[in-house]
């Protein structure tokens, strides 16, 4: 399964939730990213510089990452990507590393929300995580390329009819309820 959606549209704090229901193993880019931004490993000062600017991080580092994650033991009874594919290269990427793995996307769910409304979301969880990659400007930029680059993927995913949309406005339990319910009707 692949979660996508504009930023702070709540993919993460769904794709906790879909893990934790669903049993099956959460696999976030971002915060992949971010803890190595932490630790300062050589991943994490490269990725930080793309963070901090809004941009996303080049696809070679990002592929890489997910090629090896997929190949993890542990997503062979299910997985949900959370902030990948966000190109329609990596599309391509990913339907490689799935083949190599004899794995398959069943479900593409959509979380979406209003701009206006999510730049509110992030300015406030800026203000509650202190995270330098969240002000107004640096999101806005993230909004633009979110409807210039990761949109056309879910273009590329509807053309397979496993995109399943979901409104991310609302309570995280509203949120949830609805997840849950449009994945029984998707599987």
């Amino acid at each position: 399964m692949l979660i996508i959606g504009p930023p702070g549209s709540g993919k993460g704090t769904q794709a906790a939730r879909i893990s934790e229901r669903l049993g099956v193993v959460a696999i976030s880019t971002g915060d992949i990213f971010r803890d190595n931004v932490k630790r300062e490993t050589p991943l994490g000062v490269e990725a930080k510089t793309f963070m901090d600017a809004g941009d996303f991080v080049p696809d070679s580092v990002t592929n890489r990452m997910v090629r090896d994650r997929l190949a993890a033991d542990d997503v062979q009874e299910g997985f949900l990507l959370d902030g990948y594919p966000r190109t329609a290269s990596q599309v391509a990427e990913l339907d490689d590393i799935l083949r190599e793995n004899e794995l398959a996307l069943d479900v593409v769910l959509q979380l979406t929300a209003d701009d206006e409304e999510l730049v509110r979301r992030l300015l406030g969880r800026a203000e509650l995580d202190g995270r330098s990659d969240d002000n107004e400007q640096v999101i806005r930029h993230r909004l633009g390329l979110y409807h210039d680059q990761t949109a056309p993927v879910v273009s590329r995913y509807d053309e397979r009819g496993i995109v399943t949309r979901v409104d991310g406005i609302g309570t995280i339990d509203e949120v949830t309820d609805r997840v849950m319910t449009a994945l029984k009707v998707a599987r």
